[in-house]
């Protein structure tokens, strides 16, 4: 990820505060969630400017069903670590309320409940389960 300017920080929370989403997903059949951080977008030029500023992640074609009454859209989508390294950037310029929580809590807790090695305790496999259940409840 490169590094970011204030000014690049400041815009990039305004528009995951105006069109993005923070969440939790599973990507792989069998995982646990993990964060995830989405724009879409009918502005090729917004989605192609947070993938080459960022230099991370992969803008994905929507699928347009009707060209006649609706544009082509695309989606920015950053996963795993990426996204904690973005949320450390953002996190104090997310005006949003459920946003900054989400974001919050991910940066505070989720780092804590994944072991490196992906094997987790009993304990441990709870204590996501309570974290998944908290972060849901954000909405």
């Amino acid at each position: 990820m490169n590094i970011l300017s204030p000014i690049e920080i400041a815009y990039i929370a305004g528009i995951i505060d105006g069109e993005g989403t923070i969440t939790l997903t599973t990507h792989k059949k069998g995982c646990y969630p993990s964060p995830t951080i989405t724009v879409a977008s009918s502005d090729y030029e917004l989605i192609s400017w947070l993938k080459k500023t960022i230099n991370a992640g992969q803008i994905i074609k929507k699928k347009n069903y009707n060209p006649d009454k609706h544009k082509d859209s695309w989606s920015y989508v950053l996963k795993y670590n990426n996204v904690l390294t973005l949320l450390e950037y953002i996190e104090p310029y997310l005006v949003i309320v459920n946003k900054k929580k989400r974001a919050e809590l991910i940066l505070n807790e989720y780092k804590k409940l994944t072991p490196r090695n992906g094997r987790y305790s009993e304990e441990t496999l709870n204590q996501k389960g309570l974290f998944y259940k908290k972060f849901m409840e954000l909405n």
